[in-house]
């Protein structure tokens, strides 16, 4: 049975949430599995030290064992214990961003076991900022190995509710803190190269990371990799939604006049459809055959990625079966908005041309390579 916690950050002093957060540290040194509150999403943690409760991590997300895990630290001098040969640019990073949504991939020490690292020989460290984090991660050992707390493939949860739709049964326990604030995983960087390479997008933004390191590349592989993962994402499809889901891109007018004709065609075979979209752009929609989700207005991008995961776990529970987006390339956040998009797209595209006409298989008729798969 999956016990449940109530430990919000401003109830942390209270005795019974104390209790239970001891608890909850004493469940992860004795090899359980702990699902918790971020900043960014929900964590499953397991003592990082410890490679049987690691390989419980896999089995109850049923996530590929070369995916490898994030190591969580509440204490900077934990770096040490997961990693060696710390090079210059980490301690500028952490001195920067850390506790925050930013994780560092390092060299491995050789403490942390290959069930941790998906038998890389680097390491992912992350220090949350989330006090609820903080706390259970020093009553586990302080390392802490923790991936987000869904089912492999799923949304990422944002809320403990997703947890225990996810999870219960399958974990210990789950510490609902609340809904968290920034609602997409952290940025991953490589230290381990001699010029750090992004490899996740997310809060802490490129121009952000080169304000502080100089040169900083991007990895081309963020949009799609056959690639052995270097860093959690890189490989396997993520946080789709039940339904067939499909961005459509190009003019706003456009973009909303083929979903509508499309939606119509839907509709009269009997599937339910939605469109994730702006507010920009959420009365251009036919709500007689559409389901209409508003992730946010596009001149406040924080918003649209905290509500994004919760919106395509609302789509699940509300049945839709055909599942449009529009495109949000919005302010520093479009990169990371983007990506999980994509991915939960399974990189599936229209690309709607200035002058050209899509048909009902979604294919231009003046441009047959308009369709990104």
């Amino acid at each position: 049975m999956t016990r449940i916690l109530r430990a919000y950050p401003d109830e942390l002093e209270i005795q019974s949430v104390r209790e239970g957060i001891a608890l909850a540290g004493q469940i992860l040194k004795e090899g359980g599995l702990v699902a918790f509150p971020t900043e960014t999403v929900y964590g499953l943690g397991a003592n990082a030290l410890d490679a049987d409760a690691c390989r419980r991590i896999y089995a109850a997300k049923g996530r590929p064992s070369d995916n490898p895990l994030i190591v969580h630290i509440a204490d900077i001098a934990d770096l040490e214990r997961a990693a060696v040969r710390i090079p210059a640019s980490a301690r500028m990073l952490a001195e920067k961003f850390w506790p925050g949504p930013l994780t560092m991939i390092l060299h491995r020490n050789a403490d942390i076991p290959d069930a941790t690292t998906g038998s890389l020989p680097t390491v992912a460290v992350r220090f949350p900022s989330h006090p609820t984090a903080m706390a259970m991660i020093r009553a586990g050992g302080g390392l802490i190995a923790a991936p987000s707390a869904n089912r492999s493939g799923r949304p990422s949860p944002t809320k403990a509710a997703h947890c225990i739709e996810d999870l219960d049964g399958r974990v210990d326990m789950i510490i609902d803190g609340g809904e968290v604030g920034i609602g997409l995983e952290s940025s991953i960087i490589d230290l381990t190269e001699d010029v750090p390479v992004l490899l996740r997008p997310g809060y802490v933004t490129v121009p952000m990371l080169r304000a502080v390191l100089g040169d900083v590349e991007v990895d081309q592989a963020i949009l799609g990799s056959d690639a052995r993962p270097k860093a959690p994402g890189m490989k396997y499809r993520h946080y789709a939604p039940r339904g067939q889901m499909v961005m459509v891109e190009g003019d706003e007018h456009a973009v909303a006049a083929y979903i509508n004709e499309r939606a119509g065609a839907f509709s009269a075979a009997g599937k339910k459809t939605a469109v994730l979209c702006a507010a920009q752009s959420a009365g251009w929609y036919d709500r007689e055959h559409l389901r209409v989700y508003c992730l946010g207005s596009r001149e406040d991008p924080e918003q649209i990625a905290a509500n994004l995961f919760g919106t395509l776990r609302q789509c699940d529970t509300d049945g839709m079966e055909e599942i449009f987006t529009e495109s949000f390339s919005v302010g520093d956040l479009s990169g990371a908005i983007m990506n999980r998009l994509e991915k939960a797209c399974g990189h599936r595209k229209i690309r709607i041309p200035e002058d050209g006409i899509i048909d009902d298989t979604g294919r231009s008729e003046r441009n047959e390579d308009s369709i990104g798969e």
